[in-house]
């Protein structure tokens, strides 16, 4: 590849220093940004931005580039955030960080890096961008270690904005990231990966989302109907969640004694209408498994929907690929239909479609089937 002025969106973090430290040994010219996407509550314990920039302007002394501070704070509110309370305060459970890529990394900074000259921007990204020459389009791909991959994530991406994107460590194992960072005495070697939603970040969640949607306490009930509890609004909760429910190890009046009796409950069910959460014993019971799903809004990286037919599909991150049938709808709705039932299938999640390490891109659940 011919020698490019490329943006790296440096994080603070070292897949995102490893990324511009290998683009600068192969000769191109790098720029670091730092993207200041949140500024609510800068001076609070969960808050880390002011570190990462300390972290991220270490790395680009080390690495001998520039790096320059960008406040997509405006931005990220209007695009991201209202449209995460929009979700929860409907019940759903959105994934910002999806939206976040869509509407911020890959749209306003690379805005801001073309404006500054820039032919490419490179994020720390564990995805692959393939350009296709039969089909004349660009590809995106899994990252080569599969614990690590991120096309999930990246699944809403463009022709257009897979076209200027780089992953370099989407090519790397991140054992083999952290071996690079440490050979080259980056600052960041051993510093642990960020974990939580991107502005919300380590905080408690609840405590968090308290300050944005208002609390609508009603009861929680058990399959029979019968109520076991009071929840503290249907919005702090998602399908499939275990923990904060407030009724471990509660036997229900009149449960037979037996191996049922002490098995963990699941949130199985959100009923806006009545304001009732309704919860299940055990982790495979038939309310949380799903053999198909809706979804809408569909994205689809190669600019039109792939064919109906075989595929494999994701319907959270941390989920092995599903195999799974496709049907296209109208307007942007598709349907899948899944080989074997799916667990905890979660209305505002997005579903990902893949053929092989192909990712074809997906859309938000509407609806489990």
């Amino acid at each position: 590849m011919d020698k490019q002025r490329i943006v790296v969106g440096l994080s603070g973090g070292v897949d995102s220093a490893v990324t511009a430290h290998l683009l600068k040994q192969q000769g191109h010219e790098v720029v670091g940004i730092f993207m200041k996407n949140w500024e609510d509550d800068d001076d609070s314990e969960y808050c880390s931005s002011n570190i990462d920039f300390v972290d991220a302007a270490s790395v680009a002394d080390v690495l001998g580039i520039e790096i320059e501070h960008v406040n997509f704070a405006a931005d990220y509110k209007d695009r991201v955030f209202a449209e995460f309370l929009r979700e929860y305060q409907a019940g759903r459970t959105p994934n910002p960080d999806v939206l976040c890529n869509a509407e911020i990394k890959f749209k306003a900074f690379l805005d801001h890096a073309m404006r500054l000259g820039a032919e490419r921007i490179a994020t720390g990204h564990y995805a692959r961008v393939r350009f296709n020459a039969a089909s004349q389009r660009y590809e995106l791909l899994k990252g080569l270690d599969p614990a690590k991959d991120q096309s999930y994530f990246l699944h809403r991406l463009s022709q257009q904005q897979l076209a200027k994107a780089m992953f370099p460590v989407g090519e790397l194992h991140k054992t083999e990231v952290r071996r690079i960072a440490d050979e080259i005495g980056l600052p960041n070697a051993r510093k642990k990966d960020s974990t939580g939603i991107c502005f919300i970040g380590e905080r408690p969640f609840r405590e968090f989302l308290n300050r944005y949607i208002s609390k609508a306490p009603g009861p929680i009930r058990d399959e029979r109907g019968r109520r076991i509890g009071e929840h503290q609004g249907l919005s702090f909760y998602t399908l499939g969640q275990r923990q904060g429910l407030g009724i471990g190890g509660l036997k229900p009046k009149g449960a037979q004694r037996g191996a049922g009796e002490h098995a963990p409950w699941f949130v199985a069910r959100k009923d806006l209408e009545t304001n009732t959460l309704w919860v299940v014993q055990g982790h495979d019971h038939p309310w949380l498994l799903s053999p198909a799903l809706e979804a809408e809004d569909a994205s689809w990286v190669a600019g039109e929907a792939p064919s109906a037919g075989g595929y494999a599909a994701k319907s959270r991150y941390r989920q092995a690929d599903a195999g799974c049938t496709l049907a296209e709808g109208a307007n942007g709705a598709f349907h899948l239909s899944f080989a074997e039932p799916q667990w905890a299938v979660t209305p505002g999640q997005s579903a990902v479609l893949y053929h092989g390490e192909v990712c074809l891109g997906g859309g938000v659940i509407s609806r489990a089937g």
